[in-house]
């Protein structure tokens, strides 16, 4: 029975090493999967920081142009009342 008992547990001893090392590999499997996905995000957070920041400068340039337009609309106002009065 001993025998029994003895042969018994080696085979779970085995049944679990084999379950340590299949969680090893899907660990590892999973930890590259995760780390692909994260760049893959980086690299999309990456581009859309260059996309805002190219939106902000265009923005920022018509802005300036705007104003450079209406301060000459006021300045060409300003010399109308100018001659009225």
């Amino acid at each position: 029975m001993s025998e029994n008992v003895q042969t018994a547990m080696f085979e779970i001893l085995k049944k679990i090493q084999g379950d340590i090392t299949l969680v090893r590999t899907d660990i590892g499997h999973f930890k590259l999967e995760t780390e692909t996905h994260f760049e893959r995000i980086e690299t999309l957070v990456r581009k859309q920081r260059r996309g805002g920041a190219a939106i902000l400068v265009m923005m920022r340039s018509a802005a300036g142009d705007f104003e450079e337009r209406l301060a000459a609309v006021e300045q060409q106002i300003a010399l109308l009342d100018a001659r009225e009065h």
